[in-house]
Protein backbone atom coordinates (compact mmCIF):
# COMPACT_ATOMS: atom_id res chain seq x y z
CA UNK A 1 0.00 0.00 0.00
CA UNK A 2 3.01 2.60 1.07
CA UNK A 3 4.18 1.99 -2.21
CA UNK A 4 1.00 2.50 -4.12
CA UNK A 5 0.52 5.69 -2.53
CA UNK A 6 4.22 6.70 -3.08
CA UNK A 7 3.69 5.72 -6.70
CA UNK A 8 0.17 8.00 -6.87
CA UNK A 9 1.83 10.96 -5.12
CA UNK A 10 4.97 10.63 -7.44
CA UNK A 11 2.70 10.66 -10.98
CA UNK A 12 0.63 13.60 -9.29
CA UNK A 13 4.07 15.99 -8.91
CA UNK A 14 4.53 14.41 -12.39
CA UNK A 15 1.58 15.37 -13.78
CA UNK A 16 1.55 18.91 -12.14
CA UNK A 17 5.06 20.09 -13.17
CA UNK A 18 3.87 18.75 -17.09
CA UNK A 19 1.16 21.10 -16.71
CA UNK A 20 2.77 24.51 -16.10
CA UNK A 21 3.99 25.39 -19.48
CA UNK A 22 6.88 28.19 -19.39
CA UNK A 23 6.34 31.30 -21.00
CA UNK A 24 8.78 33.09 -23.29
CA UNK A 25 10.02 36.23 -21.77
CA UNK A 26 10.11 39.20 -23.77
CA UNK A 27 13.24 40.64 -24.26
CA UNK A 28 14.24 43.51 -21.32
CA UNK A 29 15.86 45.77 -23.41
CA UNK A 30 15.06 46.83 -27.07
CA UNK A 31 18.04 48.58 -29.48
CA UNK A 32 16.73 51.21 -31.81
CA UNK A 33 20.00 51.02 -33.99
CA UNK A 34 20.69 54.65 -33.33
CA UNK A 35 24.16 54.11 -32.26
CA UNK A 36 25.02 52.36 -35.33
CA UNK A 37 23.72 55.25 -37.69
CA UNK A 38 25.27 57.81 -35.27
CA UNK A 39 28.82 56.08 -35.86
CA UNK A 40 27.79 55.80 -39.15
CA UNK A 41 27.33 59.67 -39.61
CA UNK A 42 30.42 60.36 -37.80
CA UNK A 43 32.64 58.42 -39.99
CA UNK A 44 31.12 60.73 -42.56
CA UNK A 45 32.19 63.35 -41.29
CA UNK A 46 35.73 62.19 -40.44
CA UNK A 47 36.26 60.90 -43.81
CA UNK A 48 34.88 64.14 -45.62
CA UNK A 49 37.48 65.94 -43.44
CA UNK A 50 40.00 64.05 -44.03
CA UNK A 51 39.73 64.68 -47.33
CA UNK A 52 38.99 68.38 -46.56
CA UNK A 53 42.95 68.28 -45.63
CA UNK A 54 44.74 65.91 -48.13
CA UNK A 55 43.43 67.99 -50.41
CA UNK A 56 44.45 70.99 -49.22
CA UNK A 57 48.09 69.35 -49.25
CA UNK A 58 47.47 68.79 -52.91
CA UNK A 59 46.72 71.81 -53.92
CA UNK A 60 49.66 73.63 -52.27
CA UNK A 61 51.56 71.03 -54.13
CA UNK A 62 51.44 72.35 -57.71
CA UNK A 63 55.07 70.79 -58.57
CA UNK A 64 54.13 67.13 -58.38
CA UNK A 65 51.07 65.16 -59.67
CA UNK A 66 48.87 63.14 -57.02
CA UNK A 67 47.23 60.19 -58.56
CA UNK A 68 43.91 59.00 -56.61
CA UNK A 69 44.03 55.10 -56.10
CA UNK A 70 40.45 53.22 -56.17
CA UNK A 71 40.88 52.26 -52.83
CA UNK A 72 40.72 55.81 -51.35
CA UNK A 73 44.00 57.41 -51.01
CA UNK A 74 46.28 59.57 -53.15
CA UNK A 75 50.61 59.37 -54.35
CA UNK A 76 52.95 61.02 -56.23
CA UNK A 77 56.16 59.68 -57.28
CA UNK A 78 59.13 61.13 -55.87
CA UNK A 79 61.40 58.86 -57.77
CA UNK A 80 59.55 57.21 -60.76
CA UNK A 81 61.02 53.84 -62.94
CA UNK A 82 59.48 54.51 -66.89
CA UNK A 83 60.88 51.08 -67.81
CA UNK A 84 58.72 48.32 -67.53
CA UNK A 85 59.70 46.21 -64.63
CA UNK A 86 57.49 43.94 -62.24
CA UNK A 87 55.95 45.10 -59.15
CA UNK A 88 55.62 42.98 -55.96
CA UNK A 89 52.74 40.79 -56.29
CA UNK A 90 51.12 38.25 -53.36
CA UNK A 91 54.15 35.95 -52.67
CA UNK A 92 56.72 38.07 -52.86
CA UNK A 93 59.33 40.18 -50.91
CA UNK A 94 58.97 43.55 -50.97
CA UNK A 95 61.94 45.09 -49.10
CA UNK A 96 61.79 48.72 -48.25
CA UNK A 97 62.24 52.01 -46.59
CA UNK A 98 59.72 54.21 -45.46
CA UNK A 99 59.17 57.67 -43.25
CA UNK A 100 55.68 58.22 -41.49
CA UNK A 101 54.66 62.01 -41.09
CA UNK A 102 51.64 63.55 -39.62
CA UNK A 103 49.32 65.81 -42.69
CA UNK A 104 51.51 69.36 -40.72
CA UNK A 105 54.60 67.18 -42.59
CA UNK A 106 55.62 66.49 -38.63
CA UNK A 107 58.08 63.33 -38.79
CA UNK A 108 56.48 60.64 -36.59
CA UNK A 109 58.81 57.88 -37.46
CA UNK A 110 61.61 58.27 -39.31
CA UNK A 111 63.38 56.23 -42.32
CA UNK A 112 65.86 55.25 -39.06
CA UNK A 113 63.73 54.55 -36.79
CA UNK A 114 61.29 51.88 -39.03
CA UNK A 115 64.36 50.22 -40.19
CA UNK A 116 64.82 48.56 -43.84
CA UNK A 117 61.76 46.49 -43.75
CA UNK A 118 60.93 42.98 -45.42
CA UNK A 119 57.53 42.23 -45.97
CA UNK A 120 56.11 38.96 -47.92
CA UNK A 121 53.84 40.78 -50.45
CA UNK A 122 49.83 39.93 -49.12
CA UNK A 123 50.93 37.14 -46.82
CA UNK A 124 51.53 39.50 -43.33
CA UNK A 125 50.18 42.18 -41.76
CA UNK A 126 50.82 45.68 -42.24
CA UNK A 127 49.46 49.10 -42.38
CA UNK A 128 46.65 48.57 -44.97
CA UNK A 129 47.40 51.82 -47.08
CA UNK A 130 50.64 50.23 -47.68
CA UNK A 131 49.91 46.94 -47.94
CA UNK A 132 48.07 48.36 -51.43
CA UNK A 133 50.66 50.87 -52.39
CA UNK A 134 53.49 48.95 -52.46
CA UNK A 135 52.16 46.84 -55.43
CA UNK A 136 51.52 49.59 -57.26
CA UNK A 137 55.58 50.58 -57.17
CA UNK A 138 58.52 48.97 -58.35
CA UNK A 139 61.98 48.67 -57.72
CA UNK A 140 64.02 51.68 -56.97
CA UNK A 141 60.69 53.86 -57.18
CA UNK A 142 60.01 56.11 -54.32
CA UNK A 143 56.28 57.22 -54.00
CA UNK A 144 54.71 59.78 -51.36
CA UNK A 145 51.48 58.49 -50.07
CA UNK A 146 48.52 60.75 -48.57
CA UNK A 147 46.85 58.35 -46.41
CA UNK A 148 43.06 59.03 -44.89
CA UNK A 149 43.17 57.41 -40.83
CA UNK A 150 40.95 54.43 -42.37
CA UNK A 151 43.75 53.15 -44.70
CA UNK A 152 46.44 53.93 -42.05
CA UNK A 153 45.77 52.84 -37.79
CA UNK A 154 42.22 53.59 -37.81
CA UNK A 155 40.54 54.20 -34.50
CA UNK A 156 43.01 52.56 -32.48
CA UNK A 157 46.47 53.72 -33.57
CA UNK A 158 49.68 52.26 -33.46
CA UNK A 159 49.57 52.42 -29.32
CA UNK A 160 53.01 54.43 -29.35
CA UNK A 161 53.20 57.78 -31.53
CA UNK A 162 50.15 57.54 -34.15
CA UNK A 163 46.64 58.60 -32.37
CA UNK A 164 43.36 57.60 -33.09
CA UNK A 165 42.31 58.74 -36.38
CA UNK A 166 45.01 59.89 -37.79
CA UNK A 167 45.50 60.49 -41.44
CA UNK A 168 49.19 59.93 -42.26
CA UNK A 169 52.04 60.86 -45.26
CA UNK A 170 54.24 57.83 -46.35
CA UNK A 171 57.15 57.95 -48.47
CA UNK A 172 58.23 55.10 -49.62
CA UNK A 173 61.39 53.54 -51.36
CA UNK A 174 60.92 50.10 -52.93
CA UNK A 175 64.78 48.86 -52.76
CA UNK A 176 64.21 45.69 -53.93
CA UNK A 177 61.30 42.77 -54.89
CA UNK A 178 62.26 38.93 -54.85
CA UNK A 179 59.91 37.46 -56.90
CA UNK A 180 58.23 34.32 -55.84
CA UNK A 181 59.80 31.09 -57.05
CA UNK A 182 57.05 29.02 -55.95
CA UNK A 183 53.89 30.91 -58.01
CA UNK A 184 52.18 29.00 -60.68
CA UNK A 185 51.89 30.51 -63.86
Amino acid sequence: MKIKNLFLFGSMIFLASCSQQQQAREPISHTSGTFIKESIERNKVLIADEEDLIEAIIKNDSLKSYIASNKGYWYKYETKVEEVTPSPKRGDIAFFDYEIKDLKNRIIYSMSETKPQTYYVDKENIMMGLRDGIKLMKKGETVTFLFPSHMAYGYHGDDKKIGTNEPLICTVSLNDIKLDTQAKN
